[in-house]
């Protein structure tokens, strides 16, 4: 999958996810993924070794 296709994957996902959410569970949607995303970039660096 090229760079292109994956961003197009990505916000496919997010449509779909998006989808009959509510403004308080898309909220809670992308606080959950941010912080999922920023653990595993921390869990990458330090085992970076």
């Amino acid at each position: 999958m090229n760079s292109c296709e994956f961003v197009t994957f990505i916000s496919t996902l997010a449509c779909v996810i998006a989808k009959d959410k509510n403004q308080n569970e898309l909220a809670i949607l992308s606080t959950f993924f941010s912080q999922l995303g920023d653990t595993l970039a921390t869990i990458a660096a330090v085992e970076q070794d």
